[in-house]
């Protein structure tokens, strides 16, 4: 036993300490190196502590030979010892006016995830995401001028999903796919420069290594777990607020949140009242708190989906553009 073998057998045992022995798990495997190695540990921490896996090998049939690829990787985990192993299919196509290729396929994997975990009956579902993929996401986070929430990356554990080499390098996890003498599957969109990802993995990584000194990925991964624990207690406060203001706040309790509180909950109230997510940017909420904080800018301000903000009665509210004519309606401009 190496110890690149020896530190991802740890790292999943680890991520199950809190997941009782006779409730089934089951990985997401692709066949590529991350996943099959985090498929061949959980297979040996299975055996080892008598615990039920399963796997599930989603093709999201966007390349050519997709299913021969799925059909291997499914055969590589009934090999290393889980059971069951599913294949799901899946319609990964972008849409106009949806997300991306990436986010379509994105959503398509995790619908077909949650899928195959109520058909098991599996506790967890186990993703192979590495220290590495933290750090692509951090990047990506700040090249988007994204929030706290965004730049803690990916959690640990998030309702039924676990990442357990979330601490680990890609290096150690790769070395571990080649001590175990397995073939893992390169997905060619990998490499492919057209994804914001990949180069961010292959240019601006190295290239911050290279310049700035090694370590680098560690140290975006360490600021992600720092900036997690500050956007968890944010976050509670914006529930606990939202639970007390109600559906249609009173506009001075809103002015007296903390600015990083009360965005949140606008952002909330803006997606309750029946605003896309997606389409609901952070200039939209900028706009929506300028209208709270600022009594010389009137509404309505124009909201996606339809939808509009305004003062009504000392009072936000977050409606159908056609459902407010009683309220103030002004330009949106500031008033000299």
């Amino acid at each position: 036993m190496t110890a690149a073998i020896t530190e991802v057998r740890r790292a999943v045992r680890e991520s199950l300490v809190d997941v009782p022995a006779d409730a089934p798990v089951i990985v997401a495997c692709s066949g590529g190196a991350d996943s099959l190695a985090l498929a061949a540990a959980v297979a040996w921490v299975a055996e080892a502590d008598q615990r039920l896996a399963g796997a599930v090998v989603v093709d999201h049939a966007l390349v050519s030979g997709s299913a021969v690829v799925a059909a291997r990787a499914a055969a590589q985990c009934e090999a290393l010892g889980l059971l069951p192993v599913a294949v799901r299919r899946v319609d990964a196509t972008a849409r106009p006016g949806g997300a991306g290729p990436e986010g379509a396929a994105r959503d398509a994997r995790r619908a077909a995830l949650l899928d195959e975990a109520a058909a098991q009956s599996a506790a967890a579902i186990l993703l192979g995401h590495t220290l590495d993929d933290q750090a692509e996401t951090v990047l990506l986070g700040l090249a988007r001028g994204s929030g706290a929430r965004s730049l803690s990356g990916m959690a640990a554990v998030a309702g039924p999903f676990r990442r357990p080499l979330l601490a680990v390098t890609r290096s150690v996890v790769r070395q571990s796919v080649v001590d175990l003498g397995l073939q893992a599957t390169e997905d060619p969109q990998n490499r492919d420069p057209h994804f914001a990802r990949v180069r961010v993995r292959e240019t601006v990584l190295p290239m911050l290594e290279q310049q700035l000194g090694p370590g680098i990925a560690q140290a975006l991964a360490r600021s992600a777990q720092l900036l997690r624990a500050d956007a968890d207690v944010i976050h509670s406060l914006a529930h606990a607020a939202i639970s007390d203001l109600g559906t249609e706040p009173q506009i001075e309790a809103l002015r007296e949140l903390p600015e990083g509180v009360r965005t949140r909950v606008l952002r909330h109230l803006a997606i309750a009242a029946g605003c896309q997510a997606d389409a609901l940017s952070r200039d939209h909420v900028t706009l929506i708190d300028r209208l709270v904080c600022d009594p010389r800018v009137k509404g309505p301000i124009d909201l996606p989906s339809g939808n509009a903000a305004h003062r009504a009665y000392g009072r936000l509210v977050i409606e159908p553009r056609s459902t407010h004519s009683n309220a103030e309606r002004l330009p949106n401009s500031k008033e000299s």
